[in-house]
């Protein structure tokens, strides 16, 4: 089939899709609701854009101060040789944005002859150091590193003009990722274009500068990423890790392949080589040493290859071969390529399913796989694709990504593993999938059973169009699981349920996906009701109702002074309208949940209708918060009623067992601590591990 045909064909069974879904909402959440969801999903969205670049205006008679702090974090060594307005222009970006790390500024002249003594030396804030003769970068390197005082080492190129915030983007490196050994920074040039995102070596010791002269917001370059080298023009390493190697070698002297061979070393001590694309500077290179391999400090760049070659002769035989353009392919081609599509970019503060899909891209990555996300509409999402990025995972999005189609045709051949995440993105993409990566395990994670969620809530309306909209979703979410390798679920419920409707159908359990929080408050410290949970998914808008009406009216009778407190992004105007209701206060999104988790003394879960894993009862667990649910929230989920949760289906019932729970503290401290053992023994990563490696990797 043309490309263009093929486009128009996943586009049309989209709109098929769309068309089906909003009859539905239009059904059960009331066109107004419905209309709010259509202008969110077809909104124009910021775009990936690149960050214009600072530079200095000159001011040569402008007072120039450096930080510099008694007890720095990290120690900036600066080596210069002549060059002194570069220096300067280097040392009023360092001044005019200031990191907000500690640090002090270190300027090792290597025995400049022009006037960078008189100019730099009395500069406040700046550790000046003169050698006695010029011995060049290594040599420069390795005498400020001597002085230095900070627990980090950042070498940075006196041509370079360092933007707002890198730093401090290095430094966070260390603390997000704990086995980094040496980060390198984003090098730009000054018309914008990508130096280098992160260096590649190859079998025969030859280097190349990843995406020289590409667009840096490309997606190629822009996500977190181990690399083979990254450049000394900016880079930065643990003091006591750079006294253990014994510094730059001074083999390589007077300059080149000390960086490179800095990063092998680094990694053959067992730590990780990093680029951090946050961390932006831009580089005039060739300024000092210029640019003619033939001639000058450059030529030494041809003669330690040979030496670097000699000395890592064991370690290069794991190395690629040379290629003229190295691709994504090529870059991660020791990886495991794992690609996951799904609806929406993960939005973890929203809604458990994207926590879920969050955790598990976490446990590929730490188990070595290379993960790929591409949100099935294409949007770049301002904050929650950034932080992807930022943790290591690829993501492509408009501009950069315009067709799936053109886009699997090129990319799809690297991948091993493809995940499709619900049945209206797996239905429209498997045959793509299957065209253009035809050596790819095909996985189809359901989320929750979507047919089931449908089928109760028509049971629970008496809704016979309802109906037939569930046995339509049935039917395609049948069809995804016969087309793929293998389904995942989120319980044992759903897997026994498949077993009757999908006999000959591959089914994985994959659980929920929480760490436990540290221990909380106590039993005395807590109070009020909670409730978590988006209204964009009917079951909570139909729990958060029936609740309010049903059941708090018992509680308050009992409990008068009692709080309910209902959480979650885009409550509709029949939730708004709760708050009118004494003891009733309705709070929308709210980021950050721990204080509401660690705060409150009881959760509950008043579900009537859904399917899969109730992340809002995992979450409370993990945070030592007992719970109070219906039978149908608490199913799949491993707990035993009255020993890990109390469980209830009429309001009466419910009613009561909150105000038991609420009262009774030996009740509510067993529940607790039965609670967040449930949570590490079915719901943690290490419970996932083995599910993920067996069907992965």
């Amino acid at each position: 089939m043309p490309d263009t045909l093929a486009d128009l064909r996943l586009s049309w069974q989209r709109a098929l899709g769309l068309v089906r879904r909003g009859m539905t909402s239009v059904r059960t959440r009331g066109w107004q609701s419905t209309w709010q969801r259509v202008l969110r999903q077809f909104r124009s969205l910021p775009e990936a854009g690149d960050n214009p670049l600072y530079f200095p205006l000159p001011a040569p008679a402008a007072p120039l101060a450096l930080p510099r702090h008694a007890a720095p974090v990290a120690s900036i060594v600066i080596p210069v040789f002549n060059q002194v307005e570069h220096t300067l222009t280097c040392l009023r970006a360092l001044a005019e944005h200031p990191p907000l790390a500690a640090c002090e500024v270190l300027v090792v002249d290597d025995g400049s002859s022009d006037q960078t003594q008189a100019r730099v030396a009395a500069l406040p804030g700046v550790r000046y150091v003169r050698r006695a003769s010029n011995g060049g970068f290594i040599a420069a390197c390795n005498d400020g590193a001597a002085l230095a005082t900070g627990e980090y080492l950042v070498f940075l190129n006196n041509d370079t003009v360092p933007q707002p915030g890198w730093l401090d983007a290095l430094l966070a490196t260390f603390a997000s990722e704990p086995d980094a050994g040496l980060v390198g920074a984003q090098l730009l040039y000054p018309d914008g274009r990508l130096q280098e995102a992160g260096g590649l070596v190859f079998a025969d010791a030859s280097a190349w500068n990843y995406g020289r002269f590409e667009a840096p917001g490309d997606p190629r370059f822009a996500s977190l990423r181990d690399a083979d080298y990254c450049s000394g023009a900016a880079l930065a390493i643990p003091r006591a890790l750079f006294e253990s190697l014994d510094g730059f070698d001074s083999r390589y002297a007077p300059a080149y392949y000390e960086d490179t061979d800095l990063a092998f070393a680094v990694r053959a001590a067992g730590r990780r080589v990093l680029y951090q694309p946050a961390a932006r500077v831009v580089h005039l290179e060739g300024v000092t040493a210029g640019t003619d391999v033939r001639s000058g400090v450059k030529a030494w760049q041809v003669r330690n290859r040979e030496v670097f070659a000699r000395k890592w002769r064991q370690a290069l035989l794991a190395q690629p071969a040379p290629v003229d353009l190295p691709s994504p392919a090529c870059v991660h081609a020791r990886q495991r390529q794992v690609l996951v599509i799904d609806a929406m970019t993960p939005q973890p503060d929203r809604d458990s399913a994207s926590l879920r899909l969050r955790n598990l891209m976490r446990l590929l990555q730490g188990e070595g796989a290379h993960v790929v996300f591409i949100e099935s509409g294409l949007h770049y999402r301002q904050g929650y694709t950034d932080a992807l990025r930022a943790s290591g995972v690829e993501v492509w999005c408009r501009p950069y990504l315009r067709s799936l189609h053109d886009w699997l045709r090129t990319h799809g051949a690297r991948f091993d593993v493809v995940m499709l995440c619900r049945h209206y993105v797996a239905g429209d993409l498997i045959p793509l999938v299957r065209r253009h990566a035809p050596a790819a395990k095909v996985l189809f994670d359901t989320v929750d059973l979507h047919y089931l969620r449908e089928a109760r809530s028509a049971r629970l309306r008496g809704d016979p169009v309802l109906q037939r909209a569930a046995a339509g979703t049935r039917t395609r979410e049948l069809q995804c699981m016969a087309a793929s390798d293998l389904t995942l679920v989120v319980s044992e419920a759903e897997r026994i349920l498949l077993a009757g409707d999908a006999p000959g159908v591959a089914v994985e359990v994959l659980s929920n996906l929480h760490e436990l929080a540290a221990d909380g408050p106590g039993f005395e410290q807590r109070h009020g009701l909670v409730f978590v949970g988006g209204f964009q998914h009917p079951p909570n808008v139909d729990a958060v109702l029936w609740f309010v009406r049903e059941v708090l009216p018992g509680v308050r009778t009992a409990l008068p002074q009692v709080e309910f407190h209902c959480i979650g992004a885009d409550p509709p105007p029949a939730i708004l309208a709760l708050a009118e209701q004494p003891g009733v206060c309705v709070h929308g999104h709210v980021p950050d949940l721990a204080p509401a988790m660690q705060g409150m003394r009881v959760a509950v879960a008043p579900l009537r209708f859904g399917a899969g894993v109730k992340g809002k009862i995992n979450l409370s667990m993990a945070n030592g918060q007992p719970v109070v649910a219906t039978a149908c929230a608490v199913e799949g989920m491993h707990l035993r009623a009255g020993e890990d949760v109390l469980v209830a289906d009429l309001p009466a019932d419910f009613a009561d067992a909150i105000v038991r729970l609420y009262q009774d503290r030996q009740l509510w401290e067993r529940l607790a601590r039965n609670g967040r053992e449930n949570v590490q023994r079915h719901f943690s990563t290490d419970a996932a591990r083995e599910v993920v490696r067996r069907v992965f990797l």
